[in-house]
Parts: C-alpha cells; sequence; structure tokens
C-alpha cells in the first residue's frame, strides 16, 4: 500500500495486482473511474451481479452510466476526490492519466489501485475462461462464442459469464450487454492488447482472430507488437486458436515455442498445403465460402479434424479423419466466416458438440454496430458499423459489395485515435476507395490529445489517398451527415463508420432521408 502513496504515482496496466488465490468476494467497495466506457461498464455491471459494492464516476452521463443507474450502481457525473473517499479498491483504463483527481486521493488513502484488466483477470480465477485477442474482431468472435454457449451448451456450459465490450443484437430488435455473470464455468471475454495488459491473463483457451500491427503509439513498432502476441499465447492454460488468413498471426503462431505450439489450432480459407510450416499446429479449413446477395447470409463448410472435433487438441491417435458440417450464418461477409470459424472451435474444445456449435451460431444476429441496418427510408438503407482498422474498413465494404452489388455505396467515416490516423492514413485511404463516395469527419480523440498531434487531422486521410480516390473532408460531423445523406438516392447504402460517437449520425441521416424522402432532386 505505502509504495501506491509515493510521488510521482506510476500507472503500469502490465503489472499484476492480484495474487491467484484472490476472488471477487475478496474486493470490498470498489470504485470505477471513467465508469461509462463500454470496457468499464461491462467489469462494474459484473461484479455488481456478484454482488460486489460497486460505484463509479465518469466525465459525462451517457447511455451506459444510465444503464448502470438503473441497475442500481451509483454513478457520479465528474471526477473529483470524494467519490473515493471510502473506496477500498480503484479502478482505472488506459485513459486515465496518474494526476487524475481520484487517483490521487486513492493513493492518499491507501486504496489499492488497478486496471480494468486486473478486474477481467479476477474474473477469470476458478473458470474456464477463453479470451479474444486481435486488432479486430474481438467483440464479433467473442459475441459469437457467447451466443453458442448460451444458446446450444449443454451442463455447465449452457449460462457462460462474459465480458464483451460492446452490445449484441438479439431477438426482435432487443440489444443485450456486453456484460454477464453466468452460473456455469466459462468466462468469454475480449483480451485487450492496446495497452499490453492482456500479458497477465491465462485463458483455458486463448483465441487471435489477427495480429495486424496497430496501437505502435504503445508498442514502438510491429516487432515489438507480435512479440506481446507471443507471450500472450504462451500464459494459455490449454489450446490455442489463431487465424492463419492472416499474415501477422500466422507469423506469430511460428514464432511460439514447441510446447505451446503442441496445443494450436490454426484456421482459415487457405488450403492446408498452400501454407506450409505450422509448428504442428492442427488446421481448420474455411471451404466452399459464399455469400447470397440481397438477405447477406454467409454459408461455407467446415473441414476439421476428427480430433479436434472430439474435443482434443493435440494430434494423439488421429487416424487423419475430417469431420466436414455445413454453417450458415445470419451476418454478412468472409471475415465473419472466420470469426465464426473460430468460435465454434473453442466451443468444441470446451467440450460441445461441434455440429450443435454451427447450429447455434447460425441464429447470431451480430454485435451491436457491426453491419447493423439502423433506418431503410426511401429505398436508402443507413448501416452503422464500429470498423476503425483499415482491414475492418476493406472486409466491411467487400461485405457491402457482396451483399449489395448494384447499390452505390456511401461512406461517413470518423477516424478513430490521432496516432492511428498518424501511422495508417494511407491504409484507410486504400481502404476507403472501395466505396463510390466517401466523407472523413472530424478525429475521435478517445485517450489522445489534439495538441500532442498537431498535424493530424481528417485530411490526413484525404491527402494520403492522393490522386487514387477522391475523398472529402468535413470536421464538423453533423454537417458532414446531412451532406452524404443528400448526395444519397433511392437504391443507394450509406454507411456510418467508426469507434467513436459517429453511430449517432445514423438518425441524423435518417432524418435528412425523411424530410426529403419521395421530393424531386
Amino acid at each position: 500500500m505505502n509504495e501506491q502513496t509515493r510521488q510521482p504515482i506510476e500507472l503500469d496496466p502490465t503489472i499484476a495486482r492480484f495474487a491467484p488465490s484472490e476472488r471477487v468476494d475478496d474486493l470490498g467497495r470498489t470504485h470505477f473511474i471513467g465508469i461509462g466506457g463500454a470496457g468499464m461498464s461491462v467489469l462494474a455491471e459484473m461484479l455488481h451481479q456478484q454482488g460486489v459494492d460497486v460505484d463509479g464516476s465518469d466525465a459525462q452521463a451517457g447511455a451506459k452510466t444510465e444503464r448502470l443507474a438503473a441497475l442500481g450502481i451509483p454513478v457520479s457525473i465528474g471526477q473529483q476526490e470524494d467519490n473515493v473517499r471510502d473506496a477500498q479498491v480503484v479502478v482505472y483504463s488506459s485513459a486515465i492519466k496518474a494526476d487524475n483527481p481520484e487517483i490521487v486521493a486513492a493513493a492518499a488513502n491507501d486504496a489499492r489501485i488497478v486496471h480494468r484488466s486486473d478486474i477481467l483477470a479476477l474474473l477469470m480465477h476458478g473458470r474456464r475462461a477463453v479470451t479474444v485477442a486481435g486488432a479486430h474482431g474481438k467483440t464479433t468472435t467473442s459475441s459469437m462464442l457467447a451466443h453458442i454457449l448460451t444458446h446450444g451448451g449443454p451442463g455447465a456450459l449452457a449460462d457462460p459469464s462474459y465480458a464483451i465490450g460492446g452490445s449484441i443484437q438479439g431477438p426482435d430488435g432487443t440489444t443485450l450487454d456486453g456484460g454477464h455473470a453466468g452460473t456455469g464455468d466459462v468466462l468469454v471475454a475480449e483480451a485487450d492488447e492496446s495497452d499490453g495488459s492482456f500479458a497477465k491473463y491465462a485463458p483455458q483457451i486463448a483465441i487471435v482472430t489477427n495480429a495486424e500491427p496497430d496501437h505502435l503509439d504503445h508498442y514502438g513498432d510491429a516487432d515489438a507488437y507480435h512479440a506481446a502476441f507471443v507471450d500472450h499465447l504462451s500464459h494459455a492454460r490449454g489450446a490455442i486458436v489463431v487465424c492463419a488468413d492472416d499474415a501477422s498471426a500466422l507469423a506469430v503462431l511460428r514464432q511460439l515455442d514447441e510446447a505451446t505450439a503442441a496445443h494450436a489450432v490454426a484456421y482459415g480459407t487457405t488450403p492446408r498445403v498452400d501454407l506450409g510450416e505450422l509448428g504442428g499446429a492442427r488446421y481448420v479449413h474455411i471451404a466452399a465460402e459464399r455469400e447470397h446477395a440481397g438477405d447477406g447470409a454467409e454459408s461455407f463448410t467446415l473441414e476439421m479434424p476428427a480430433s479436434i472435433a472430439a474435443g482434443r487438441v493435440d494430434a494423439g491417435d488421429d487416424d487423419g479423419s475430417i469431420v466436414r458440417m455445413p454453417v450458415t450464418l445470419a451476418v454478412p461477409g468472409l471475415h465473419n466466416a472466420r470469426n465464426a470459424t473460430a468460435a465454434i472451435i473453442a466451443a468444441t474444445l470446451l467440450g460441445m458438440d461441434p455440429h450443435a456449435a454451427a447450429d447455434a451460431v447460425s441464429t447470431f444476429l451480430g454485435a451491436a454496430r457491426r453491419f447493423q441496418i439502423r433506418a431503410q427510408i426511401g429505398g436508402v438503407t443507413v448501416v452503422d458499423d464500429y470498423a476503425h482498422h483499415p482491414t475492418e474498413i476493406a472486409a466491411l465494404l467487400d461485405a457491402a459489395r457482396r451483399r449489395y452489388p448494384q447499390a452505390t455505396i456511401h461512406v461517413l467515416f470518423q477516424p478513430h485515435l490521432f496516432s492511428r490516423t498518424k501511422f495508417f492514413a494511407k491504409e484507410f485511404a486504400d481502404a476507403l476507395a472501395k466505396a463510390d463516395d466517401v466523407i472523413v469527419t472530424g478525429v475521435f480523440p478517445a485517450r489522445e490529445r489534439q495538441q500532442d498531434f498537431p498535424d493530424v487531422s481528417a485530411a490526413t486521410i484525404a491527402d494520403a489517398a492522393g490522386d487514387d480516390a477522391s475523398i472529402d473532408v468535413e470536421e464538423r460531423m453533423e454537417t458532414a451527415a446531412q451532406m452524404i445523406a443528400m448526395r444519397a438516392k433511392p437504391g443507394d447504402v450509406v454507411f456510418t463508420v467508426g469507434a467513436g460517437d459517429i453511430t449517432k449520425m445514423a438518425p441524423v441521416i435518417a432524418h435528412v432521408l425523411e424530410a426529403h424522402a419521395g421530393k424531386d432532386d
């Protein structure tokens, strides 16, 4: 405790703050700084469900803080010393700095100051945890696995806990929150790699959807980023599941030590013969993949080694036989075929029949803000999507082309983080070029500050496009939304894209479309 009161206060998310023997019941009153954040609110809700005395604060009210308050979790708007007066544990995210008044007060009060990842690691204690890491695909893959177990898992698999940094589209248009403390013995969780904190997790199964370099503001370069994934996978107590279609994830797989690689399962659309050395990993092939125009249904066949289908990750007495099973998804895109495959493999290794897992995932309607249709007005479809990495945007627009092959595709894109915009401006421009019409609006800063990146703006992406693509820039988000709505014609599709508050513009676009529906051009 005394170390935390020394100045300066040091916040290191990579250092584990709980011993393996500690449990949720040992926490006492727990305060979350920035409780309205997607990842923080989920953890706060899970602790509350397990009987922990939880409260929190946030800079401003929003949908998450309102939901938490409705559940009986006190939330203070504004961050000040008094909020942590009686807290025994104070939880922060990487967006919180050491000079935050609640951090300073917590240190003075000898409270335990822990990173959000420490709470997630604590929730894993005593459970069979499955983590999902990757620059993109985490939320959808973890949501799919939670859905599979909830709707098809037998016995202790049937009611998993899950900590997912987003909401899930439920039946009949309902939205299910991403946090749930179940009665089963499995915990499904996203493993955020942005700050290196996923090094402290020791899951039963670790999934890596991809390892495309991201968050280089923290890691410095791609080699350090990949090394963090190698380290994360080395902590898995059981199986690791890695997408071989991603060159970076494949490189990570090949860097694993022999003992870790012996428990690896790779998956992808690439024929096994073309992959070369996999370090002993078994391989699940995604074959005959196709997407249906119009309804966007995604179908494919999984070719799974019989030993994997039987729930064994090691080769053992495997005779080389293959189990084939058809899979149909309600969510479009090759990337979702890959996400579903990872989820099916994990469910199978947890003890579920793979055919039952494939059946269960067919009813998954998607994580919120993943190809989510928000409105259909005057022949124009408005779709909202969380894509914020160049590869995610490219996958989104590829799926859009396959689902709406005759449509003009409009994109309103809000970059997320100045650092990501700086490092990947050309990649963003190339991905956005897949659309017919693009407006880039002001950067959503999240934990960063504009003054630290004076030369980075929406124009950074447009400038990177050069003469290869026409990308318009409008820093004012609402003006940009009105502009793109006015450009849309019957039969067109308009996407709001990004991880910030761009989702608020879907209703603005819908309002403009409604106002002009039926009018002459």
